[in-house]
Order: C-alpha cells, then structure tokens, then sequence
C-alpha cells in the first residue's frame, strides 16, 4: 500500500445542513448522488450519509455516539489565522471544542466540532511549515 491518504469521508445526519456549514466556511463542493465532493489540497472531502456510509463500509449501524477516534486537522499560517478560522467555523454553527493556545510544541491550536461531531483542529505550528500551495511536508524529525 503506497503511503498516503485519497480521501476523507464524514457520515452526516443531514447532508444539507453539512453542505451548508462547509459552505459558509467558504468550500465548495459538488453534490453527485446525495453525497458531496470537496477538492482539499491533494486530497478529496466527502460527505454521505451516516448510515449509507456505515452500511458501504460492512457495519450495522451508523450511529455511533462519542469521540470516534479521528481529528482533522487544518494548519494555518499564523497565530491570528488560527483566531480567525476558530471564529468563522463558531459563525458557520460549529461548537467550540477547545480554545486556542498554546502547545507543548511550542505553536498554537483550537479545536471544534462541526454539526456532525466531526472533531477539526486548527493548528499553527511553526515546525512544519506549509508551501506556498498550503501543502504540508512532515520534517525530518531526528533519529528513530
């Protein structure tokens, strides 16, 4: 298996209230057979329903409650971006998981939680800076 992820796909309770809130983040998205296509970098966002999903994907039921086990991250470029992006996502309907602040690694993060639950963190960290693209490269980070 080569290393690397193709696609991110969140079981919504609601497709169109989903659509509506990575909307007013400023995505855009395509809608093909109730499900919802975002171009994220290098890699696909997907919405579909929570329990179309879970039955694809072999499972009974999709209506898991709790913590899933999964964060998204988006990292910015500045301690400011991370404030505005916190607040925009509160202003689209997010909750507001975890105020920004400072990390043990010496950079700074907030998390919140879409409609859905779906956990997003949104980080600056100055050890992994990102390409003009937004892309991000993990440094070589010592001996292993």
């Amino acid at each position: 298996m080569e290393q690397r992820v193709s696609l991110i796909t969140l079981g919504v309770a609601d497709l169109e209230r989903a659509r509506s809130f990575y909307g007013a983040l400023g995505w855009r998205g395509q809608e093909v057979q109730e499900t919802v296509f975002f171009q994220a970098g290098g890699l696909g966002l997907v919405l579909w329903s929570r329990e179309d999903l879970a039955r694809d994907s072999g499972l009974d039921d999709g209506r898991g409650t709790g913590f899933g086990g999964i964060v998204l991250a988006h990292n910015a470029r500045s301690r400011e971006e991370v404030d505005a992006l916190l607040a925009s996502a509160q202003q689209a309907g997010a909750t507001l998981a975890k105020p920004a602040a400072t990390t043990f690694y010496g950079g700074y993060a907030g998390c919140f939680a879409d409609p859905d639950g779906h956990l997003w963190e949104i980080a600056h960290n100055p050890g992994f800076p990102l390409a003009e693209d937004g892309s991000l490269t993990i440094p070589d980070l010592g001996p292993r």
